[in-house]
């Protein structure tokens, strides 16, 4: 799959020093939804406002649809809709006026029945001649996003796009994403609600203290880097791992009651046969058993983590 956009060796250091981002390369694909994850203050909205052309990047440079975003700023700016995390719209517009002149802007012809089914399928069509003040922060939050898909975008860029809003423009946002998705816009996100991305995302990076410290395909990423665990437990309880399981990777918990067994799903063998066969030698006698994998939130921690350790 080709890349719609291509950053080489992106690095942003602001006046003080801070170094927001260092030496970013990364590949975006057509038509997949990227999921950007890293804690407050990692990179993610410089990296996006560079691209979007809101910020000048130190060094490096950055193409979208292969032209130049500072060079051909214009064309750039025209492939991409931005929703950001700010809400940040006049107080006296109303909807349908501030979605027909974001749609000028972009020098897109007048197209009222492309916007009608955009505010229809946001749930707006009846709030479109209200003034923006009188609307909810959920109803704020939906015109950003029309806003952002007014002059129909090929890239649509999505930060922080449902902190703080109900679950029902979750619901629909979401919805709206994957049509998105199967017209063929590209669709970056940044979010806390990993579970989002573990659901919505074809593809997740990890930026943390300005690096990019992974990006990878969302199954093979919770495949290959997710571990499972076989919860054992007891019918009597014990107060520590008896000697001869000391070569498995067997934790004690549940006040004595539980076993837990953390094995490599990648391996030739799970070890759970032998695990179980020495348990029974040991005298142990099983009340329950249960498997459970780690989420794509515990694969973040653990980069996070480990990229602190590190540092």
């Amino acid at each position: 799959m080709s890349a719609i956009i291509s950053i080489s060796n992106l690095s942003k250091t602001y006046e003080g020093g801070f170094q927001a981002l260092k030496s970013i390369n990364l590949d975006i694909r057509t038509g997949e939804i990227l999921a950007l994850l890293g804690p407050n203050g990692a990179g993610k909205t410089t990296l996006i406002s560079i691209i979007c052309g809101l910020v000048s990047p130190t060094s490096g440079t950055v193409t979208v649809s292969g032209f130049d975003i500072i060079q051909d700023y214009r064309q750039t700016r025209r492939e991409i809709g931005l929703v950001p995390q700010e809400l940040s719209l006049g107080a006296f517009e109303k909807a349908w006026d501030t979605l027909r002149f974001s749609r000028g802007l972009f020098g897109q012809k007048p197209d009222d029945v492309y916007l009608e089914q955009l505010l229809k399928d946001l749930s707006l069509w009846d709030k479109k001649d209200n003034e923006l003040r009188t609307l909810s922060g959920g109803m704020k939050r939906r015109v950003l996003i029309a806003k952002a898909l007014s002059h129909e975008p090929k890239i649509l860029f999505l930060d922080e796009p449902t902190a703080g809003v109900d679950v029902e423009l979750r619901k629909d946002m979401w919805d709206i994403v994957n049509k998105l998705r199967d017209s063929g816009v590209t669709i970056i996100l940044t979010t806390h609600y990993i579970e989002e991305a573990e659901q919505i995302a074809d593809r997740v990076g990890v930026i943390n203290a300005g690096e990019l410290l992974l990006v990878d395909d969302k199954d093979k990423l919770m495949k290959g880097l997710g571990r499972k665990q076989l919860i054992i437990e007891l019918k009597d309880p014990i107060d520590k791992v008896p000697e001869s399981l000391d070569s498995y990777a067997i934790e004690l918990a549940d006040d004595g009651q539980e076993l837990i067994y953390t094995y490599d799903t990648q391996g030739k063998s799970t070890g759970i046969t032998s695990v179980l066969q020495d348990l029974h030698a040991a005298g142990l006698t099983m009340k329950d058993l249960n498997t459970t994998q780690s989420s794509l939130q515990d694969i973040f921690v653990h980069l996070v983590q480990d990229n602190k350790s590190n540092a």
